[in-house]
């Protein structure tokens, strides 16, 4: 059982409305991404503005659509895709409350990171509301797997994440693993700054198919015959770990409620991280009022 407890922390929305330009990986499209203060507080809500009526997605784990190369929300008016980056950084700064309109089908893909996502964030600073917020609290373990993908969630008086990279096929990557206790500073150095990553075997087939149409250099870091082509290399030795964490924390926050629990993961990605997720809310319990 996971008992949905309130806390000594407040929610928060943010203060002003901040914008955000650039080019989504997957579609190449050039979109502006607006973040506005939600007083409702009814969680974090994407607005596709360039469509009729403006249509509404909660960023809620029932509206997952697909979980390829990213995650996509969406319902029978519209979708968004590539959500995780931007859902990562609002977790990590405990904003429970968002209008995030976007004029496009896909987020910005920025630098591959989601360090830019931060800085707007703090560029609007936070609005305290009137109410505490609600944390997921595991009492008790939890196990989901698949092949030679695992998730683990264990009691914690606090929120950690510890990831497992394993790629056998690639003698560059082999085995990584970083171990992190999420808090709203350190993940701006430690997990914000790390990119998306790809071998290039892996996205060459996309490429040709042109499902690719913004990727490069400037937004994720690829990886081709075991030598990293970005002309900058790595920003940490063990960044793909740490970004492997940074999306995870994107798609656990479609919980709806902030985490306190030890989650560890093994090869996981978009899949995989979802469907823990559907499991952990599946034994959520609330406190009696």
């Amino acid at each position: 059982m996971i008992v949905a407890s309130k806390k000594d922390t407040i929610q928060k929305t943010l203060k002003r409305t901040v914008s955000l330009s650039g080019k989504g990986l997957f579609t190449g499209s050039n979109v502006t991404l607006t973040l506005r203060p939600n007083f409702e507080k009814n969680g974090i809500v994407f607005k596709r503005v360039d469509l009729p009526g403006s249509p509404t997605i909660p960023a809620k784990l029932d509206y997952v659509k697909e979980t390829p190369r990213c995650t996509i929300l969406g319902n029978k008016q519209a979708s968004i895709q590539t959500v995780e980056h931007l859902l990562s950084a609002l977790s990590a700064m405990q904003v429970d409350h968002l209008i995030i309109e976007i004029d496009g089908p896909e987020l910005p893909a920025c630098d591959g990171s989601s360090l830019p996502f931060i800085k707007i964030i703090e560029d609007a600073e936070m609005e305290l509301l009137d109410s505490l917020r609600e944390y997921a609290v595991l009492d008790a373990p939890i196990y989901w797997t698949y092949g030679d993908t695992h998730i683990i969630g264990l009691p914690s008086s606090e929120f950690k994440v510890s990831y497992t990279l394993h790629y056998p096929h690639s003698s560059f990557l082999r085995s990584q693993f970083f171990s992190y206790k999420v808090d709203t500073e350190s993940y701006k150095t430690e997990i914000a700054p790390c990119r998306t990553f790809s071998l290039y075997e892996e996205i060459e087939p996309m490429l040709k198919k042109g499902l690719l149409k913004g990727g490069g250099l400037d937004n994720g870091v690829v990886i081709k015959d075991n030598q990293v082509l970005n002309p900058g290399g790595l920003r940490f030795l063990d960044e793909m770990a740490r970004h492997k964490i940074l999306d995870l924390l994107g798609d656990l926050s479609l919980i709806g409620k902030p985490i306190l629990g030890h989650i560890i993961a093994i090869r996981s990605g978009h899949y995989s991280n979802v469907a823990f997720a559907k499991e952990l809310n599946k034994r959520i319990t609330e406190i009696p009022k």
